[in-house]
């Protein structure tokens, strides 16, 4: 693993900053530096799952990892980015929990999905619009912490199989006290345990 990576995976934003702009200056190609950034996520990714780090711990690697694509990304060129897929992702209606959806998010952007985020409390509705938008998603990321607001993923997952996107389009869900059984109430095709966990499905429904 590479120095940025390693910084990244220790969290050291400040020492970060300063390394990639010091690889910048010395004519390091960025995707090199992104792809780093990525080794970095990855192995945060490994350690929450083992235990190591907290939602916290996440959630710093995350903004990290914004902080330093804001710098990298406007210098690679579209054909470089090597972008795996679309991801239309929100937590539903009756929810307004975020930092679950953000950091699903943070780590689907390090693992090179593009995401459009669509925010907390989102109608059915607004999620079959952006698919309509979207038409090259091909993943329907749906989240809600709350068990109250399950019957509103039902009715998402529902909306979606009425517009017939339900070919084009799988459902992964996640949040809170979610298992298997709330994949059959719901009619999604997969849960995700942790934020790791559902980049790893994302790339399978892929």
């Amino acid at each position: 693993m590479g120095a940025i990576a390693q910084m990244l995976a220790k969290l050291e934003d400040e020492n970060l900053i300063a390394e990639v702009e010091k690889q910048l200056s010395e004519g390091v190609n960025p995707l090199a530096i992104f792809k780093e950034c990525q080794e970095g996520m990855v192995e945060v990714g490994n350690m929450f799952s083992s235990g190591e780090y907290f939602v916290s711990d996440l959630m710093m690697a995350g903004a990290i990892f914004k902080q330093v694509g804001e710098i990298v990304v406007p210098l690679l060129g579209e054909e470089n980015t090597g972008k795996v897929g679309k991801v239309v992702m929100g937590t539903v209606k009756g929810d307004i929990h975020d930092i679950g959806k953000d950091l699903v998010i943070a780590l689907l952007n390090a693992a090179n999905f593009e995401v459009v985020d669509l925010g907390v409390d989102v109608e059915p509705g607004a999620f079959i619009e952006a698919l309509e938008a979207n038409p090259d998603a091909k993943i329907l990321g749906l989240s809600c912490l709350l068990t109250t607001a399950y019957d509103a993923m039902k009715e998402t997952v529902e909306a979606v199989k009425k517009a017939g996107l339900n070919d084009r389009v799988k459902i992964m869900i996640g949040g809170g006290s979610l298992d298997q059984s709330v994949v059959d109430y719901t009619g999604a095709d997969r849960f995700g345990m942790d934020a790791q966990d559902a980049v790893n499905i994302a790339k399978e429904l892929m």
